[in-house]
């Protein structure tokens, strides 16, 4: 996994996300999911395009169990992008890396 993403918790999801002062793509996710598995290379190369403008984070929702629910995650891979501290848009289901590209330029 790229050293560009990183792992957030229900713990540490307010300070690492919500109170980051840059944009963070939030990658909803669980070891037994397939489309989560053909995601995650679309989403480390994300990272690396858009580095430094954008941070990219991985929650596993099987062991952090809070979060998902504060956020309404009913299906995974779920992509949320916090923006000041704000859900500033919410992609679910696997996307191809265009696609994503168009979300997350449309919110940034």
């Amino acid at each position: 996994m790229s050293n560009l993403i990183s792992h957030v918790t229900d713990a540490s999801f307010e300070s690492e996300v919500v109170k980051s002062s840059t944009p963070v793509l939030v990658d909803f996710w669980a070891a037994w999911c397939g489309p989560c598995k053909m995601l995650s290379p679309v989403v480390e190369s994300l990272a690396s395009e858009y580095n430094g403008k954008l941070r990219i984070a991985k929650l596993n929702v099987d062991e952090n169990p809070a979060t998902p629910g504060k956020f309404g995650i009913m299906g995974i891979p779920t992509l949320i992008l916090f923006k000041d501290g704000q859900v500033a848009g919410k992609s679910v289901g696997y996307k191809s890396a265009g696609e994503l590209k168009s979300f997350i330029d449309s919110k940034l």
